[in-house]
């Protein structure tokens, strides 16, 4: 908590917990981080809304102590038709009277207060091929969140350039504050990582599987210098999404398939240990707004081979080796370099150590806060 924030009037807002419930993608994780830093405050008083009727009976059980679960009564899918059609109900029917929206997912609710509503990118706009069909219906709800007044929050410079671009906003419409990057990665056990994968040298790649991630490039890379390295492993984690057949089109091509482990989706304290006992994490996506699990093997001790696309060079800076994601003989030659070049690997886990500490998830609800109070008070 800041230091004047006893002096300050206890702002009541209102967050889109829904990321929370079942399995946790990245947004998920990091709605969960924001609503352990606000809890802990105590110039905030917060309410997780989620407007889910599946979800409504697992929602209380997801948020941290101190956060008052707010639920609809009717399945979502109802609510966003309603929502497009009129400004009805407002989101204070479940949460009664607040002082400020975040809509942490792109979907914010009309509300008889200001809105934020965080940007984490912009693929539904520029490329609809890497979205699924309930992505690209983001379009159409943001422009009406911003219609109504909705100030826009995004997770990068990156993505801030093109939300102004794209909607064609002022630059006080969009606001950038960087999510935080959980440290406490590097708390896995390595030896129970190299278990779990079934291998004692792997390369990781970590997030759910959909064609942005990349994966198929992927495979075809570390087929390319498996048998150079045959001790080295692929290990994918990450739940399947959907447009996986690419995916399966590459592991049923590769030479070396039995040396590539697709674990699905795992839990925290499974990824956490995989992450320990990475020989390299591979982060070849072809589009994002930030990206985590770079830090995430970042704080770990593990460097990192990622993408030259969306902001995944203005998140990493100088602390990732960096390769074209469409190019997969340089994706290759670069996981085949950090696995092998001691020195690189050294300097890269120190570069990245260091960048990984540039972003305390304090710092990130600090700077929400003020936009929250920024917002109520215009």
């Amino acid at each position: 908590m800041p230091p004047d924030a006893s002096a300050l009037a206890r702002l009541r807002v209102a967050i889109d917990a829904s990321p929370l419930i079942a399995e946790r993608s990245g947004i998920g994780h990091t709605t969960a981080r924001l609503l352990d830093g606000l809890s802990a405050r105590a110039d905030v008083a917060v309410s997780g809304y989620a407007v889910s009727r599946t979800g409504r009976d697992l929602l209380a059980d997801a948020l941290p102590n101190g956060v008052t679960p707010a639920t609809s009564w009717a399945p979502a899918r109802a609510v966003h038709t309603m929502w497009r059609r009129a400004p009805w109900p407002r989101l204070e029917h479940w949460t009664g009277p607040v002082d400020v929206v975040h809509a942490t997912n792109f979907v914010a609710p009309p509300a008889h207060a200001p809105v934020v509503v965080t940007v984490h990118d912009l693929a539904f706009a520029h490329s609809p091929e890497l979205c699924r069909p309930e992505t690209l219906e983001y379009e159409r709800l943001l422009r009406q969140a911003i219609d109504r007044g909705a100030t826009v929050h995004v997770v990068s410079d990156f993505v801030g350039d093109e939300v102004r671009a794209h909607f064609g906003l002022s630059a006080e419409r969009v606001v950038r504050v960087y999510f935080g990057v959980d440290v406490e990665a590097g708390s896995g056990d390595a030896a129970r990582g190299r278990a779990h994968a079934g291998a004692a040298r792997y390369v990781l790649a970590v997030g759910t599987v959909e064609p942005r991630k990349n994966y198929p490039r992927l495979v075809e890379a570390f087929d390319a210098l498996a048998a150079g390295a045959p001790d080295l492993a692929l290990v994918i984690a990450g739940g399947r999404g959907w447009g996986v057949e690419p995916l399966d089109d590459a592991l049923a091509r590769a030479r070396h398939r039995d040396r590539v482990r697709v674990l699905g989706y795992v839990a925290d304290d499974v990824r956490a240990d995989l992450l320990a006992g990475a020989t390299a994490l591979a982060y070849p996506s072809l589009y994002e707004g930030f990206g985590h699990p770079p830090f995430e093997a970042m704080a770990a001790g593990v460097p990192v081979v990622a993408a030259a696309a969306g902001a995944i060079p203005e998140a990493v800076g100088d602390a990732a080796l960096l390769v074209d994601p469409l190019d997969v003989d340089a994706l290759s030659a670069a996981l085949l370099q950090v696995c092998g070049d001691e020195s690189l690997r050294h300097d890269l886990v120190a570069r990245g150590h260091a960048r990984a500490h540039e972003f305390p998830w304090p710092r990130a609800v600090d700077g929400l806060v003020a936009l929250y109070r920024l917002v109520a008070a215009a």
